[in-house]
């Protein structure tokens, strides 16, 4: 290339790239005054990332053909019907856009699909993801579409998805802007209205946990990857359930190992004669319940007219007494101060329900140990449903309870990863803001 170029040229490059099973990771936008095509995003890893395209690189010719005045449709045949290599003469953006790739991991609060967003440049270079998903953000130079790779994952190539600001306008912003979509350097272009969803309120006995916030607030949360410390407390071990026999797994962990294993002490009404305090209960008035009920509790309720209730500082007394803390209980334990490890104990299908629980007894508010009937187990599924629709996202770990025994030996093995492996933990538990 020449040093000096008269004033009616401009600098121009070649860039190859050779075509194989990956998309181009590329789309392009047609000037609708001039009728250039410029490139107009380029995915992070992809193909033409890697071959050195760059955003707003102007596109002069796609293997020898003009593209000037060109629909991006028609530009996209063109690539299409090529083979092997494919040469885009380009002129090239004289002043490149600082990339904001700031380090950043996020777990995903809710799901998401291109193919069902109308919005998306291109739905092909969309990436999806579920509740619970680790994305690393690794563009963020778009105010609005965010590139990001899922975690863990194999693909070198990021995926476009909505950033925090837009996930969080309202759902008419959607149908009151003008669509003005880029083209995929692919051969199909998908759009799909876009699912509407829907949120459950956490129940009225419980403490919302400082990270369980609505979809429009907190469409992503930070997190940092954490790891215990040796001198640590322990983190508290949270058991999620729809009443598939998680006090019974609770039970067995502890008696197998009393010295390293401890449940919290609920706090409830006036002790009985054989009772003593801090062994079956932590006793206390209802004057001093109902204070604590609205700065001490993780959860409380009435049962048979006497309230019971876990404490925060219950909790706390067997994690500084050096042992495991194990509770069944909302997820309201996801805070900065407890940093519990989350597992959620689901229930088998339907039909292995009745098949594995045909001769045992379940406890009600009205029967002790009654054999359980059909309408036990469409409630047990029920319930799982609205608790997995509700708090998926918090989960650290599933445990299907199919066997006793299985689930046993999944529900150890999960408590030492969580207190020996690297975990994704929310950034404000090591960062607090």
């Amino acid at each position: 290339m020449p040093d000096e170029l008269p004033d009616d040229e401009e600098a121009t490059r070649i860039v190859c790239l050779v075509k194989n099973k990956q998309p181009l990771g590329a789309t392009i936008k047609r000037n609708d005054i001039t009728g250039e095509i410029f490139v107009a995003r380029v995915i992070h890893g992809g193909l033409a990332d890697r071959s050195l395209l760059h955003a707003g690189d102007r596109i002069i010719e796609v293997n020898g053909f003009p593209v000037d005045g060109m629909e991006p449709e028609q530009v996209i045949q063109v690539v299409a019907r090529s083979h092997g290599t494919i040469m885009f003469k380009v002129i090239p953006i004289t002043e490149r856009p600082i990339h904001n790739q700031t380090m950043l991991y996020v777990r995903a609060m809710t799901d998401y699909s291109p193919q069902q967003d109308p919005t998306i440049p291109c739905a092909d270079a969309g990436m999806s993801f579920k509740k619970g998903d680790i994305l690393e953000i690794v563009d963020q130079t778009d105010a609005l579409w965010w590139q990001a790779k899922k975690l863990p994952g194999s693909s070198a190539c990021a995926g476009l998805i909505p950033s925090t600001s837009l996930l969080k306008k309202q759902r008419e912003f959607w149908w009151s802007q003008p669509y003005q979509p880029h083209v995929c350097m692919q051969i199909c272009i998908r759009l799909c209205r876009r699912r509407s969803q829907s949120t459950t309120q956490p129940s009225s006995h419980i403490r919302c946990p400082s990270s369980c916030s609505s979809l429009p607030n907190n469409p992503y949360e930070e997190v940092v990857r954490y790891q215990r410390h040796p001198e640590d407390t322990h983190r508290v071990i949270a058991l999620i359930s729809s009443g598939v026999g998680v006090n019974e797994l609770r039970r067995r962990l502890i008696e197998m190992s009393p010295n390293i294993f401890q449940g919290a002490i609920p706090a409830t009404r006036s002790p009985r004669g054989y009772e003593e305090s801090g062994r079956e209960y932590y006793f206390t008035s209802r004057e001093i319940f109902d204070h604590m009920i609205s700065n001490n509790f993780l959860e409380f309720g009435e049962y048979k007219g006497n309230l019971y209730g876990t404490s925060i500082d219950a909790v706390k007394d067997v994690l500084n007494s050096g042992k495991i803390c194990v509770v069944d209980i909302e997820p309201n334990v996801r805070t900065h101060e407890l940093r519990a490890y989350i597992i959620y104990v689901k229930p088998p299908p339907l039909e292995r329900l009745r098949e594995t629980r045909q001769d045992s007894y379940i406890t009600t508010n009205y029967y002790v140990n009654r054999p359980f009937k059909d309408e036990d187990f469409h409630e047990m599924e029920e319930s799982a449903r609205k608790i997995e629709a509700q708090y998926w996202q918090f989960f650290d770990q599933v445990i299907v309870n199919d066997e006793l025994q299985d689930s046993c030996v999944q529900l150890l093995t999960a408590v030492r990863k969580a207190q020996d492996e690297p975990q994704w933990v929310p950034a404000c538990w090591i960062r607090p803001t």
